[in-house]
Formats: C-alpha cells, sequence, structure tokens
C-alpha cells in the first residue's frame, strides 16, 4: 500500500535525490512522484522490488495450483476420471508394455 505522505513531485526528488533514495531504502516503503500534481511515477528501494516479484510469481504459482486442483476436482464430478491401476494398465496396453 502506497503511504500518503510518500508523495513527491519529480522536481522535489531530482534536486533531493540522494536524501529520497536513502529514505526509500530505510522505510522500504514505495514512492509516488508527480508531474503537474498528477502521479506519473512509482520509484522504490531495488530490493523491496525483489521481494515483490519473488511475491508475484509465489502467487501465480499458488494460483496454477488451486486452478489444477479446481479442474480435477471438476473432472471428477463429470466422471472423467479412472482408478489408477486401471489407467496405468490401458496405458500399458496402449504402448504395448
Amino acid at each position: 500500500m502506497i503511504d500518503l505522505d510518500e508523495i513527491r513531485s519529480v522536481t522535489d526528488f531530482q534536486r533531493n535525490a540522494k536524501v529520497h533514495v536513502a529514505h526509500l531504502k530505510r522505510s522500504k516503503s514505495p514512492m509516488v512522484l508527480t508531474v503537474n500534481g498528477r502521479a506519473e511515477v512509482i520509484v522504490q528501494d531495488a530490493s523491496s522490488y525483489q521481494q515483490l516479484l519473488r511475491r508475484v510469481d509465489q502467487l501465480e504459482s499458488e494460483l496454477a495450483t488451486i486452478s489444477a486442483i479446481r479442474i480435477g476436482l471438476e473432472d471428477r464430478q463429470q466422471g472423467r476420471v479412472q482408478p489408477a491401476r486401471s489407467a496405468l494398465k490401458s496405458l500399458g496396453r496402449k504402448l504395448a508394455l
């Protein structure tokens, strides 16, 4: 979540870049930069950004798992599954094993 106290103009950020970068590293919170009073850019320290990317990757993986489980449950409800032993025997016959 973006803290409303962390909104600065691009001009202020440029003039005081070292101070703002140090603050970003310390606070680990993103900062909104404005141009003509409108939000245009979000800046964040690199380690917080990497952590955000890791969280997104993890959530995408979890969503894929949940989706696969839902598909499996739907297949079961629709009768599109069979016991593993039967499936393996059938596969063995198809592959001439």
